[in-house]
């Protein structure tokens, strides 16, 4: 099966580009990322603080299949409505470190979007652990959750 989400990854560096497009308006993925109770039903996390805004912060927590818990947080830098959001994240305890990332937002017609993460790494061995990972799939997994989602809330 074709990943819909594209993550690429060049040897010997220490960042990734992502990328979907999505059959949504850029609004509508936006929300997604904004949005308490939608970004908990596509991420399956609980959103324990999303503060979305420039200075602002956020802090997740999300249970793994065997009870574990473990919190995913970071700052926003950059906060711009339907067009980007500069944050780092962190996902305590996991492969990566802190990172930082810039998602742009890109309006294409009045009914798809593209969503563009360019994240960096403190070293390009953190990005090639976390590479090791499952990563690509389990984030177009997520995403495909997102449209499925936002796509409900167009019909109501």
């Amino acid at each position: 099966m074709e990943l819909k989400t594209k993550v690429d990854a060049e040897a010997g560096k220490q960042e990734l580009f992502i990328t979907r497009d999505f059959d949504l308006p850029v609004e509508l993925v936006f929300r997604a990322y904004v949005e308490p109770d939608i970004l908990e039903q596509w991420m399956g996390t609980k959103v324990l603080k999303l503060d979305c805004r420039r200075h602002g912060s956020f802090e997740f927590e999300t249970t793994d299949p065997r009870g574990g818990k473990f919190r995913l947080n970071g700052t926003i830098h950059e906060f711009e409505t339907n067009q980007k959001i500069t944050r780092t994240f962190e996902m305590e305890g996991g492969p990566a470190g802190i990172t930082l990332e810039f998602l742009e937002f890109q309006h294409l017609t009045n009914e798809t979007s593209r969503l563009r993460i360019h994240t960096i790494f403190r070293s390009v061995s953190l990005r090639d652990e976390l590479l090791k990972l499952p990563f690509a799939w389990g984030l177009s997994m997520a995403h495909n959750k997102l449209e499925e989602v936002m796509k409900g809330t167009q019909q109501r």
